[in-house]
């Protein structure tokens, strides 16, 4: 690897592959650092088998009639799904009645309301735990909800940055997985690999950045790291940056695990159907029942109950996952589930969480840890997203605000 680059992007997620891309075009020597062995970040399909591609990270393509990554895969050839999801259609869940169907689906519409009139007067410090009287029975399930929506309590939820989410309601899949369609996209020849950035000292004429592999110096950096490991400064800036530790401390990452179980006798679960493992609790496990008619349950733990989990260590969460099966489908079901995958994005090094959530009172903190500082760093990344936080596309588009960003800075526009 050379010593001396006109930009580095740190970090080959779906935000710096997009920078990346996006640089690659100018007349510019850029490289990619990638601290793990692997591209895509908390976009990653595992390959259980050739024909049962995993999406241990993000698997939908949200607001897919807009978004951005749509598009570029229809152009690539990349096969997607239309399906509207299960868990988006009432009279796919399993767990409950006709009526609880309306009841359930009005509740959540009056929560929604009452969201958005809280946004629009303005409550900054306000949680969304503010939930309307009419939620009732229906109480668990919201909170269920956030624990899958925003990886975290409602307690912990900015009112102003869940009303701030753009979501059209349109979500398709990639047949062969969304992380390796992500990574299908890369600029692979500018991707460095087990080359971790253990600092930058942004004090001189150029960026200094200590590598995994050496000392190499650049005009810009655009940094794309999760807002976890900047809360923590995992890398050491010199001088420091507090206002960006701050923003980026509003933003924790939610935890968001799957568990995937293969059943060996499919048919005894209905295809692209949902279930709930619990409508009375909160601490419970929301199950995709064989998506697109394949042999896997995709089953969901979110918020504090998923940190409990993994808190318990490896198994933990698919033991409940079987448990919760077993409980809606007997206990002739629990020895044909076989575990095939299970994730714990709250222990992973790289990310440490899943996906960010303001803090009540911190829905300005998007667009601080958004902003450049002296021309020279870039901030990437689905936290630093005002629009469209928490999914693969809001951290690609961010990867392209960050590349113009710095095209701009240093005086030159995509060819």
């Amino acid at each position: 690897m050379q010593d001396e680059f006109d930009v580095v992007v740190i970090g080959a997620g779906a935000a710096g592959l997009a920078a990346a891309a996006r640089l690659s075009r100018a007349a510019l020597s850029v490289v990619v650092l990638e601290g793990q062995g692997r591209i895509g970040g908390r976009a990653h399909t595992l390959a259980a088998r050739s024909d049962l591609p995993l999406d241990l990270g993000c698997g939908w393509l949200h607001s897919a009639d807009r978004n951005p990554l749509a598009a570029l895969f229809s152009r690539a050839g990349i096969a997607l799904d239309r399906t509207p999801p299960a868990w988006s259609r009432p009279e796919t869940n399993q767990n409950l009645s006709p009526d609880e169907r309306v009841a359930f689906t009005a509740a959540m519409r009056d929560f929604e309301a009452a969201l958005d009139q809280a946004a629009r007067s303005g409550q900054e410090s306000r949680a969304v735990a503010h939930l309307p009287p009419s939620a009732g029975r229906w109480t668990p399930m919201l909170e269920a909800f956030s624990a899958y929506y925003n990886g975290a309590p409602l307690s912990q939820v900015s009112v102003q940055d869940y009303g701030a989410f753009q979501d059209t309601g349109v979500d398709w899949r990639a047949l062969d997985g969304y992380g390796a369609a992500i990574c299908s996209l890369a600029p692979r020849a500018l991707i460095v690999p087990h080359c971790a950035v253990l600092s930058i000292d942004h004090g001189g004429p150029r960026l200094r950045l200590e590598t995994a592999r050496g000392a190499i110096t650049a005009k810009a950096a655009v940094l794309t790291v999760s807002s976890a490991l900047i809360a923590q400064e995992a890398i050491r800036i010199h001088p420091r940056l507090p206002a960006k530790v701050d923003a980026a401390t509003g933003l924790p990452l939610g935890q968001a695990d799957k568990v995937f179980l293969r059943p060996s006798a499919p048919e005894v679960f209905p295809r692209e159907s949902h279930l709930w493992g619990a409508t009375d609790k909160a601490a419970t496990g929301s199950y995709y029942l064989r998506p697109l008619g394949r042999p896997v349950i995709e089953c969901y733990f979110g918020g504090d109950h998923a940190r409990a989990l993994s808190a318990e260590g490896p198994g933990a969460a698919t033991a409940l996952a079987i448990d919760e099966l077993v409980a809606h489908y007997g206990a002739d079901v629990r020895g044909q589930l076989q575990p095939l995958a299970e994730t714990r994005w709250g222990d992973d090094p790289w990310a440490l969480g899943a996906y960010s959530h303001a803090l009540p009172g911190c829905a300005a903190a998007r667009r601080a840890l958004a902003e450049p500082v002296d021309g020279r760093l870039f901030f990437a990344g689905e936290a630093t997203s005002s629009r469209s936080f928490s999914t693969a596309h809001g951290a690609w588009e961010s990867g392209l605000r960050a590349a113009d960003e710095a095209l701009e800075a240093l005086g030159l526009r995509e060819s």
